[in-house]
């Protein structure tokens, strides 16, 4: 099916939290407000490397209005968080290894006697050797910034044998790609209210991908038990990725406890830019041969990852790069070697694509780099090396069959620019504009990979108001989860909206789900409810058969309660019980169900088991008096599994594509001897409605292989994947002129423009 703004039908239902957000009635977390509150600030470091020789906050705690200054003393439990590795100090006690390091939290009466209590702290440092790029932290002798080096991750693949094969082939392609480092710029940025109770509880209110993992981490900093704390997310939206990561928790939590107040914090944007997590930037290196028939023979690949200061998970992140640098192609002589290196630039972490998005870039870029070279169209060539539905995956792991790679080959056939793009005619308004067309592929998996604990479940029951209720520890945060669910149940029970009720995003009401990333969440709860539907209406039919008489097998739930057929040979039904009078007895009506993330039986770390597919094919508008680039039309073709949610299917994909538009053309948090210069979004360049293609259409591809049980993959992150290769290639197609660094320079390309055209004449 095609997607579009203006498709209509099947279950094409407004947003469950689309009037409130649009209003403005549904409120960000720090809106709220409590009696005695008072407000946090954090003191950072603003120098990128250095020792610290003392702290003095003793003119701040006599300043009046301040309740508290906190600094590495006043941590009751671990100094240290980080969701796989907890190496990024609460507050930093010896050394700070990035500018927006925490030295200090202050809480005062008003948010401007806090600002001023951090002027007054004092602290005094010995400058550090400054280490701002990856070779810089790899050179022989360069500072250790953390006591196992400078090396957070490595990663080595290979098969085959590369001399072997670049020995067989004719055509060999070598290039490096560089790529950005990019924000995640939410509306709401880091923020929360800490509230602590009179039984020793607290309350955390703030937005997070994964309630559960915060709790756990805030347990070891606060030296409490788990159960003792209580999270609650936020439903405004805004995360892709950067959330999964702790940012204000710990200092409001310890704020909180330590003065027996609600504490608010909220992160300025510009605190948001030095604290908070970037997408990798990355530096790919790739050399790929294939032969006179144009079959790939030899691929080897350098990932250089920029993980910053702190690990969180850049080291699953250049696992995922690793796997995905191979793409969906059969290429039997391999080699990908990935280093994940500290710097002291800001720290990078999980970011939509998780490593993806850089070596698709790359990756694609050879496919067309070699189709030029054989003078053979580039994606004729991509289906001479398409991946057959039974083969292994990237790393040789085995994998659920998929046979999307061809199905999104086909599909993308379908969009009206593939007819341009086949007759080569693509008409410009005036003669310094030049158009083109660009097309590419890729594969992504989905979940956290081998290896990883990546636990799902869920609840149901019948609550005491007669509703049917659902309880997952996922979150919303802007996605459309809860429009999902929704359809979901009325779909299950054909029941009524009235009828229905779900509970997300409190850790004193959910189970622990797993986190809502890696394009997990809408299979999760798909395979949950499949898992829970048959014990849940065996109860209801149960108690209803005992109560009315009626057999258990001429039940069914509907509008209001349990039905039943007026008589064999007619259709019409008749309601026999509601679901009020039924939970009005002692009758336990509650499923929970627990379970894995379908995973790889192939000890392959981080390698996945399921997949999607996407090819994406777009015009673009080259400027030859500016270099400016516009993205006039992009259509995606997704390969996904059933579509649950048609809004929020396209929801996701449109809003992914726009991502991949700013990572491609204008995002990039510029640092300067680990600086930040990119201050805000004055000067970072977020695409607008301006800048998105009023053509946005999606194809999507929605049957399984016969066999396939695994339902709906997610597609959250699968339509930010694959455009950059496409808006480069069109670029080439209006130019003539590869681009091998994100963002595009306007300046640069003009440049390569004009050296084109000098070489041509």
């Amino acid at each position: 099916m095609w997607l579009d703004r203006n498709s209509s039908g099947g279950n094409w239902k407004m947003r469950p939290d689309g009037e409130e957000k649009v209003t403005g009635r549904l409120r960000y977390l720090t809106d709220i407000k409590f009696p005695n509150m008072i407000y946090g600030r954090v003191l950072r470091s603003n120098v990128a490397h250095a020792r610290i020789l003392s702290i003095d906050s003793q003119a701040a705690l006599e300043y009046p209005g301040v309740v508290a200054v906190l600094t590495h003393h006043d941590i009751p439990g671990l100094n240290g968080f980080g969701i796989s590795t907890p190496d990024q100090p609460v507050f930093c006690k010896d050394v700070v290894r990035f500018e927006g390091d925490a030295v200090a939290a202050v809480a005062a009466i008003s948010e401007e006697v806090a600002a001023k209590a951090l002027e007054l702290i004092q602290v005094e440092y010995e400058d550090l050797p400054v280490l701002d790029t990856p070779e810089a932290s790899l050179k022989e002798g360069a500072p250790l910034l953390h006591k196992d080096g400078n090396i957070l991750h490595q990663t080595n693949y290979s098969r085959g044998d590369l001399d072997v094969g670049f020995g067989q082939c004719e055509f060999v392609v070598c290039e490096t790609y560089l790529t950005p480092r990019q924000m995640h710029t939410y509306l709401e940025t880091e923020g929360g209210i800490f509230v602590p109770s009179e039984d020793g509880r607290l309350t955390v209110y703030a937005p997070t991908q994964h309630g559960y993992k915060d709790r756990m981490q805030l347990s070891r900093i606060l030296n409490m038990d788990e159960e003792r704390i209580r999270v609650i997310s936020s439903p405004i939206g805004g995360s892709f990725g950067g959330k999964d990561e702790l940012n204000v928790q710990p200092y409001g939590a310890l704020l909180s406890l330590s003065c027996g107040q609600p504490v608010k914090m909220h992160y300025s944007r510009w605190e948001s830019v030095v604290a908070g997590l970037k997408r990798h930037p990355m530096k790919v290196t790739m050399k790929t041969g294939m032969n006179a028939e144009g079959e790939l023979l030899a691929h080897q690949v350098t990932i250089l990852s920029d993980t910053g200061a702190y690990s969180t998970l850049g080291g699953p992140v250049l696992n995922f790069a690793t796997e995905h640098a191979l793409g969906p192609y059969r290429i039997p002589h391999v080699d990908v070697k990935g280093k994940a290196v500290y710097t002291n630039n800001g720290v990078s972490g999980e970011f939509r694509g998780f490593g993806g998005n850089q070596v698709i870039f790359a990756l694609e870029g050879q496919i067309d780099r070699l189709a030029e070279k054989m003078k053979i169209d580039s994606w004729e060539l991509r289906k001479r090396n398409l991946r057959k539905i039974d083969d292994l995956g990237p790393m040789g792991q085995r994998i659920v069959p998929t046979n999307g790679p061809k199905q999104v080959w086909e599909g993308i056939k379908q969009s009206p620019l593939w007819e341009k793009r086949a007759t080569g005619i693509i008409e410009s308004t005036k003669p310094w504009i030049k158009r083109g067309i660009g097309v590419s592929i890729a594969m992504h998996g989905s979940g956290l990979g081998y290896g990883i604990p990546d636990h799902a479940g869920g609840t149901i029951r019948l609550n005491k108001e007669g509703k049917i209720e659902v309880a997952f520890g996922h979150e919303e945060f802007g996605q459309g989860l809860i429009g999902t669910l929704e359809i979901l149940l009325l779909d299950h029970f054909q029941c009524s909206k009235e009828d229905i009720q779900i509970i997300i995003g409190d850790t004193d009401l959910v189970p622990p789900s797993g986190s809502s990333t890696a394009s997990r969440t809408t299979n999760m709860v798909w395979q949950s409810l499949n898992r829970l539907k048959v014990p849940f209406l065996e109860a209801l039919f149960t108690k209803t058969s005992q109560v009315t008489g009626y057999p258990k097998g001429q039940l069914q739930t509907g509008i209001g309660g349990i039905w039943t057929k007026t008589s064999d040979e007619e259709e019409s039904l008749k309601q026999v019980i509601t679901y009020k009078q039924l939970v009005s007895g002692n009758h336990d009506f509650e499923c929970t169900t627990e379970f894995h993330y379908p995973v790889t039986p192939d000890p392959i770390m981080g390698g996945h088991y399921l997949y999607t597919s996407t090819s994406v094919i777009c015009e673009v508008e080259v400027n030859l008096l500016t270099g400016m680039v516009i993205a006039k039309r992009i259509d995606h073709t997704v390969a996904a599994g059933p579509v649950i949610n048609p809004m929020g299917y396209l929801g996701q994909i449109e809003g992914g594509s726009v991502m991949a538009l700013g990572f491609t053309l204008t995002e990039d948090a510029v640092m300067s001897s680990s600086k930040y210069v990119t201050k805000n979004l004055d000067t970072y360049l977020i695409p607008t409605i301006f800048d998105v293609p009023e053509a946005h259409c999606v194809k999507a591809i929605d049957e399984l292989p016969e066999g396939d049980s695994f339902g709906p993959r997610g597609v959250g992150e699968v339509g930010s994947v694959a455009l950059a290769p496409a808006i480069v290639s069109a670029i080439k197609q209006a130019t003539g002129v590869w681009v091998t660094e994100l963002p595009l320079k306007p300046e640069l390309l003009l440049q390569q423009v004009q050296t084109f055209e000098k070489k041509r004449v």
